[in-house]
């Protein structure tokens, strides 16, 4: 893409976005949050507490809780180890996972399905 087409795109996102902020501006909704919001952040700077100590005081336990796990980065069980044994050789492979050198060579030379039935645990 060349310079201009590309300042040519970024400027009509420019665009979009600006009409998108203008009309949030006259969101009556959004209005209410923003007075909500400063006049919560103005009353805890008047009798100095901050965001952590309302939170520990409306909900004592809330400290105490477990973070809340993503089930991204959470722990999963072990896998299993699966034994392979071919036939052919008598050769046996022991993995956990798909990805073994010689699970994948096997495969490819005798396909997946026929390899999946060599499974003994």
């Amino acid at each position: 893409m060349s310079k201009l087409a590309e300042f040519r795109q970024l400027e009509k996102h420019l665009a979009e976005q600006l009409q998108a902020l203008e009309a949030l501006k006259g969101d009556a909704g959004l209005k209410k949050e923003i007075e909500f919001e400063s006049k919560l952040r103005a009353l805890l700077a008047e009798y100095g507490y901050s965001l952590p100590n309302v939170i520990n005081l409306l909900d004592p336990q809330a400290s105490r809780r477990a973070p809340a796990v993503d089930s991204k980065t959470g722990t999963r069980k072990p896998r299993q180890v699966k034994i392979y044994k071919n036939p052919h050789t008598g050769e046996l492979i022991e993995t956990k996972g798909g990805n073994h050198k010689g699970l994948k060579e096997w495969k490819a030379e005798h396909g997946s399905s026929t390899v999946e039935s060599w499974l003994t645990k």
